[in-house]
């Protein structure tokens, strides 16, 4: 919240410091009814496309709603982020193996595409939960002091960075061990195997998730910030430097925010082809489709959705767009999309979206956005960007299937 203005959007900047453990919970809230709902889909096999269509409507008409008020509208972008905030690498797996694990249980699931559609429910639903809440302390007339200090970034532990790194991560992975474990000990009645390589894997997970937010917060997200801050000197004057200079504009105004457009779709596609998990999904698709839909393929679909939904989402910014115009259209186009689309397709396509917002890509693009949002004059917050990242991949993906299945098609008749 130290990036937003709180005269600008009180409402945003609430929610961020003053209510930012309300902002935790109702995430929370929202991933653990992903899970419940994921489980009973397995459990019952469900389809996924009934339980997306009445949660895209859902979502579209608190947007819309959210659009209309003032307050509400500079709180769109953080709603939809969050879901692919929640994506990361402590849930992904968590909920993935618990899908897989019912499925296998109950034999209902196709086993290729067990686990399948869960990381979607995963991220639409804390989308709904974060919208929820800034509707209730819009309209109970919570306060939305200004003057609240926002807590320095080093927290209240002086560890450093590497020490809050290796904090945080005890937190967010201890706690669900031990509640599994009490789980599995006091309510299952199941003795845990192979208890030594539990306990060397968590072990293992500390120390990862230590280096790895080390490493984001001295790398990742300082260059993201940092680029952020700089891309708008290509089209428009800033200050930037110790002491501040005045730099640019460099091309032009056309031509400086074609470049910087061009230059986040470059990045999206990078950041895209680097996660590791993406190149899990598509060597699990190529197994599901047997050799069908290449691995490589995929990849490239996915990346390519990615650039272009993080272009779309600097463009938001350089020209002021509302992110309703922008992320509304294309979710309904994909209720359409998912309609005609076969179920496996469906599940693969939602999931990417899940998949490609990870460590190396979240970082980066949020630390843009906000370091570009506060550099242009009149931009109020840098949020939103995420949520384009998140859409046009599955959109992608699920044109290059239904491409698949034409040509398959003709190849078949031939």
């Amino acid at each position: 919240g130290i990036n937003i203005d709180p005269q600008e959007a009180p409402l945003l900047y609430a929610m961020l410091t003053r209510y930012s453990g309300a902002l935790v919970l109702a995430v929370a809230i929202g991933v653990g009814l992903a899970t419940v709902l994921g489980m009973l889909r397995f459990l019952l096999n469900w389809s996924l496309k009934p339980l997306i269509v009445p949660i895209v409507l859902a979502l579209a008409m608190m947007t819309a709603w959210a659009h209309t008020v003032p307050s509400l509208a500079h709180v769109i972008g953080l709603a939809w982020d969050t879901g692919a905030v929640t994506t990361g690498p402590v849930t992904v797996p968590l909920v993935l193996a618990l899908g897989i694990g019912v499925s296998r249980v109950t034999g209902k699931s196709d086993a290729g595409m067990a686990g399948f559609g869960i990381v979607t429910l995963a991220s639409l639903l804390p989308i709904i939960a974060v919208l929820s809440l800034a509707f209730a302390l819009h309209y109970a007339g919570s306060p939305l002091d200004a003057s609240v200090p926002v807590e320095a970034a080093a927290g209240a532990w002086s560890g450093g960075i590497v020490g809050d790194a290796a904090l945080s991560s005890a937190q967010a992975i201890l706690p669900l061990c031990a509640f599994l474990f009490l789980v599995l000990k006091f309510v299952l009645k199941e003795r845990i195997p192979h208890g030594d390589e539990i306990v060397l894997g968590i072990g293992f997970a500390l120390l990862g998730m230590a280096l790895l937010t080390s490493g984001l917060s001295l790398g990742l997200s300082p260059l993201g910030n940092q680029v952020g801050s700089t891309v708008p000197a290509a089209f428009a004057p800033i200050q930037s430097g110790a002491p501040p200079q005045p730099v640019g504009p460099l091309y032009g105004d056309a031509a400086g925010k074609l470049v910087a457009i061009l230059f986040a779709f470059f990045l999206g596609y990078g950041a895209t082809l680097a996660e590791p998990a993406l190149n899990a999904l598509g060597i699990k698709v190529e197994e599901i489709t047997i050799g069908a839909f290449k691995k490589a393929f995929l990849i490239q679909a996915v990346a390519i959705g990615v650039g272009l939904g993080i272009a779309v989402g600097i463009m938001k910014i350089v020209f002021q767009v509302p992110l309703v115009y922008l992320l509304l259209p294309p979710y309904l186009l994909l209720l359409v999309l998912s309609a005609i689309s076969t179920e496996e397709m469906v599940n693969i396509a939602w999931d990417s979206a899940g998949v490609t917002t990870g460590p190396i890509t979240v970082p980066l693009v949020i630390a843009m956005g906000l370091g570009l949002g506060n550099s242009l004059p009149g931009v109020v917050e840098g949020f939103g960007i995420l949520a384009m990242a998140s859409v046009c991949p599955i959109v992608s993906v699920l044109l290059v299937g239904l491409h698949a299945s034409a040509v398959n098609r003709v190849a078949a008749v031939a």
